[in-house]
């Protein structure tokens, strides 16, 4: 997945590749020469290039085929220090088991959308460029199957809860109106419905009007925030006493989501009234960014994907892991609309 890369090159392609907050990244993973870490979002390999040129080896996961494919040549390179394979990184316990690579030193995983997809006009990712409405990053139903299936009650709750958007209804029922005329099978066309439907965007932003109808599409198909605190919980699994956990996320719903799961697992627990607060089980994690870091003015200046970038960290202790609260670390349960596959 790898989100906000700053190039469209294939991974293994040249070393002058730098993902998101690459920087900030190295320095709280604390890579060191013959230790072992995992980079749960490959991509374009900008995280593992790097921490294999620091001396560790890397066990990559990306739920992308072509991802996992082109980067055959880092592999290659690698001198058997990579081991890179196609699944989700919510099962990156099980990967780590299956390979004898734990506990590891460190878990990174930079979650969303990559550039390579983004730029990719037949994977469907963006209005950018117009091509079928796909957006999948594996397997599994395509957004043009939800557009065109769902109800205007279900198109409403989900781009309500994934997207964050105001306009949910008035989209939804936009939509309904144009799949009766015939069905929507292009990112153009259903970013055109959307901008008649509720007008240019308007304030400082001026983002495009789909955004964020894209955004919730993308993270209802790919099950992105369930993915998310799974991989969390999977990571505590596998991390060895003093290994380091960071994740680079790209907007709200997801760094919310590591940010109580980080509280939750550290002495920082407190509770609100939205994630109560947890039992008295010793700490799993020692917070190391008591806030998120952002990227710099020269990094947004240079990629303008980095502007949304979060980046948390933690260190493990030597406390037992604990089973995943979803409601309690804010994953989002839409209760009147079925799974993704539901509308094959």
């Amino acid at each position: 997945m790898m989100a906000g890369r700053t190039s469209s090159e294939r991974a293994g392609g040249p070393a002058g590749h730098v993902p998101v907050l690459l920087a900030e990244t190295l320095e709280h993973l604390a890579v060191k020469a013959g230790g072992r870490f995992i980079d749960g979002t490959f991509g374009a390999g900008g995280y593992s290039r790097a921490i294999l040129d620091m001396g560790g080896s890397v066990l990559a996961i990306d739920r992308d085929r072509a991802a996992v494919e082109a980067g055959a040549t880092l592999v290659a390179q690698s001198s058997g220090r990579l081991t890179l394979v196609e699944g989700r990184f919510s099962d990156l316990e099980a990967f780590a088991r299956a390979q004898n690579f734990t506990p590891v030193d460190g878990v990174v995983l930079d979650i969303g959308v990559s550039s390579m997809q983004l730029d990719d006009a037949a994977r469907g990712f963006s209005f950018r460029h117009d091509g079928p409405l796909d957006m999948r990053m594996g397997q599994g139903v395509d957004a043009a199957a939800i557009v065109n299936r769902a109800s205007v009650k279900e198109l409403t709750a989900i781009l309500r809860v994934f997207g964050e958007e105001r306009q949910a209804g008035r989209i939804a029922r936009a939509i309904a109106r144009a799949r009766a005329e015939a069905p929507i099978t292009r990112t153009a066309a259903l970013a055109e419905i959307v901008a008649q439907a509720i007008g240019p965007a308007a304030g400082a932003s001026r983002i495009h009007p789909a955004t964020r109808t894209f955004q919730a599409l993308r993270i209802f198909i790919n099950r992105e925030l369930e993915e998310l605190a799974l991989a969390l919980a999977a990571a505590e699994a596998v991390l060895s006493e003093g290994g380091r956990l960071v994740v680079v996320s790209f907007h709200s719903l997801e760094d919310r989501i590591v940010k109580r799961f980080l509280q939750q697992r550290s002495k920082e627990a407190r509770g609100s009234r939205h994630a109560p607060a947890v039992s008295s089980a010793p700490p799993t994690f020692t917070l190391l960014t008591r806030r998120a870091v952002a990227a710099g003015q020269d990094e947004v200046a240079a990629n303008p994907r980095a502007r949304s970038a979060r980046l948390r960290a933690a260190v493990r202790t030597d406390a037992a892991t604990r089973a995943i609260d979803f409601k309690a670390i804010g994953v989002p349960h839409l209760t009147d609309v079925p799974g993704p596959e539901a509308f094959q």
